[in-house]
């Protein structure tokens, strides 16, 4: 179904808004009518029309108030008004054109001149605006307006070419069809010829430029000038054949030049507007590039942390297998040695109770002493192997009743090889529970003492310190090494991240400290510490307190 296009017609008088409204609709329109300015404006909160009909002389605010308001919103700025008044009146067209009217037609005037002044400005609103990048459609800030005078007489194109001139336009000039049509090569705003001419048939040629203009990405307008006096039918032509605007040769300077203006007017609008929805089309896409890479980061981050939870997860497994079989492999011949042991340490005393000569009793004293030594060892491996069950062990994830000082010392007695010389300090002077997962909370006190030590290289002060603050339970440990440079405090804790030389670490160690320390409803911080070096603050919720 054909389009068919809508009209407002703002009018206070009911019989001609009801005689426009007739003949409108019987050419195919939709029309709307208003019978003020007010109403009007409250209309056009909703769907615009195609076009806005106003009768200059309105109750309250008038036709040329209505065109400012029109012009002032960028919503309407580009909406076509054609201007009716009941008389002919120079002084009431300029003021209508001035304000933003985009043609005037006086009520008086045959309708056949409405209607093709009407078909003018709905075919100039339909106009294609040019593609971004598109250097031909004189995009950019500030510019003289280009215009094309066509006339084959010389004395008449070189007035009108001065007459625009001095309105402030860049003229160009063409004495025949030829020309005019090859100037249309470079863009233009502007044409302004004659209805007919020695030469050329001003209006064939107005045919052709409008067919001209159709695949151009910033169509110009054209103006055309038709003899004093012209019948109806003249002009109808003349709108009929792509004219946007038609003048009477009659007319002075001031007049055309006040037509011309308000056809490039229109132009010039509809292409900074055109310019305004390109910078909100590519401000709405970065936003959104923005908001994607934004999003894509966050998925990356979530991946890499279910990634170190896998790695997690398996390292346990793993870690848990090997303790079970540890755990097989060492503790039965232990517990089978630790007994012989005894019934040794036994019948050892018993011997050296009895009758004995002098020299077995040195060499059972002796004996004595090495199995007491021997005791101490294994009690040492039996000590290691059951550390290592208490900081790993996979049927201890659930949360329970933790040993804060307990736990500590465990980890302490498993790093004691790497801690080697370093000085270790404790401050424990929180309560000693807290409810927690003892093989996770081991895990991140580790891994942060790991790198404290690896840091030291062998010397250097580590402090251990738990206390209460701002409704938290806080562990601290604080060293004295080199530090972390502030630039990398927002990036330890993400997975696979490392400042160890490739093959010395895998990045993960922080990042599961993280994660555990969060699983926890707390969190880590990081920062300069009292020793000179990095210290870590882990913060609990007081509430898991025991």
């Amino acid at each position: 179904m054909p389009h068919r296009p809508q009209v407002l017609v703002v009018e206070d008088s009911e019989t001609q808004a009801l005689a426009i409204r007739s003949r409108l609709e019987a050419e195919g329109y939709r029309v709307e009518t208003a019978a003020s300015a007010e109403a009007a404006l409250e209309r056009l909160n909703d769907a615009l029309p195609d076009l806005v009909v106003a009768d200059f002389h309105l109750p309250g605010m008038d036709g040329r108030e209505l065109s400012r308001q029109l012009r002032l919103n960028r919503r309407t700025r580009t909406l076509p008004l054609l201007m009716l008044t009941s008389a002919r009146e120079q002084d009431l067209e300029r003021q209508g054109l001035e304000s933003g009217a985009d043609a005037y037609v006086a009520k008086s005037a045959d309708m056949d001149v409405l209607l093709a002044r009407l078909r003018a400005l709905l075919r100039r609103g339909r106009q294609t605006p040019h593609p971004p990048g598109d250097e031909t459609g004189m995009a950019g800030g500030f510019r003289l307006a280009r215009a094309l005078v066509v006339h084959d007489s010389p004395t008449q194109r070189l007035r009108l070419a001065a007459a625009l001139a001095q309105a402030g336009y860049q003229v160009v000039e063409a004495g025949n069809e030829a020309e005019a049509l090859s100037a249309t090569a470079e863009a233009l705003d502007c044409v302004l010829l004659p209805a007919s001419g020695v030469g050329f048939d001003g209006l064939a040629l107005c045919g052709r430029l409008d067919r001209r203009r159709d695949g151009l990405p910033a169509p110009f307008q054209i103006a055309v000038l038709a003899p004093q006096n012209a019948p109806p039918e003249t002009l109808s032509a003349a709108f009929d054949a792509g004219a946007d605007d038609v003048v009477s040769a009659g007319e002075n300077d001031d007049v055309l030049r006040m037509r011309i203006r308000a056809l490039v007017r229109r132009k010039l609008l509809a292409e900074e507007s055109r310019r305004a929805e390109e910078a909100e089309a590519r401000a709405a896409a970065a936003d959104k590039l923005a908001q994607a890479n934004a999003e894509l980061e966050a998925a990356n981050h979530q991946l890499r942390e279910a990634q170190a939870q896998l790695v997690q997860s398996a390292k346990m497994a793993s870690l848990g297998e090997l303790v079970a079989g540890i755990a097989h492999e060492i503790n039965n011949p232990l517990a089978f040695i630790l007994g012989h042991h005894g019934t040794v340490e036994r019948l050892t005393r018993e011997t050296r109770a009895g009758e004995i000569p002098p020299a077995a009793q040195a060499a059972l004293d002796k004996a004595a002493d090495r199995l007491a030594a021997m005791r101490l060892g294994l009690e040492r491996i039996q000590s290691l192997v059951m550390n290592l069950r208490k900081f790993s062990r996979l049927d201890e994830a659930e949360s329970q009743r933790l040993d804060v000082p307990d736990a500590i010392e465990t980890v302490l007695a498993l790093l004691a090889p790497k801690l080697g010389g370093l000085e270790v300090r404790r401050r424990l002077e929180a309560r000693p529970f807290i409810n927690g997962s003892p093989a996770l909370l081991n895990q991140v006190v580790m891994n942060i003492l790991s790198n404290a030590a690896d840091a030291l290289a062998g010397s250097g002060v580590i402090e251990i310190a738990t206390y209460e603050a701002e409704g938290g339970y806080r562990i601290e440990i604080n060293d004295s090494g080199p530090g972390i440079p502030e630039g990398m405090r927002d990036r330890i804790f993400e997975p696979f991240f490392t400042t160890k030389p490739v093959g010395a670490g895998t990045g993960l160690g922080l990042a599961i400290a993280y994660a555990v320390v969060r699983a926890h409803n707390g969190d880590i911080e990081v920062d300069h510490g009292p020793l000179g070096g990095a210290r870590f603050v882990i913060n609990l919720p007081l509430d898991a307190a025991a």
